[in-house]
């Protein structure tokens, strides 16, 4: 890990987890500040407020005028933004079939059984 005046530098992607965490556990919006609070760290605002605006225009939070700054709001749930990162990642794919045997291939015995109940479950609904 790279040591910058004694502190050491956050993992990638790690303060962005924080953050949804943060979201997630509130009861609604919060404005940058009140995240900045919830993280527990000695942040820049701005620090705060750059990846709240990067998570905004990737649609992983929403948020809405409050004052002269905005609130912001989880878009969805953890699990609901890992299913995201999957079916966009299948999307990229050309050869969609060769990714899901491969995918289901890797699973656990409890993880196919769960993903053969889900599929029953939808087909049954339909």
């Amino acid at each position: 890990m790279v040591e910058d005046g004694g502190d050491a530098r956050r993992p990638h992607g790690e303060l962005v987890a924080d953050v949804l965490a943060v979201l997630w556990a509130a009861e609604g919006p919060l404005t940058p500040q009140q995240i900045n609070a919830g993280l527990d760290r000695d942040l820049a605002r701005t620090t705060v407020t750059t990846i709240l605006t990067r998570l905004y225009e990737k649609g992983t939070v929403v948020r809405n005028r409050e004052g002269r700054g905005f609130a912001y709001a989880a878009a969805d749930d953890a699990a609901g933004l890992a299913a995201g990162r999957m079916r966009r990642e299948l999307e990229r794919e050309p050869q969609r079939d060769l990714v899901l045997k491969r995918f289901v291939s890797s699973l656990s015995g409890d993880d196919e059984e769960a993903l053969r109940r889900l599929l029953l479950e939808s087909g049954a609904g339909e």
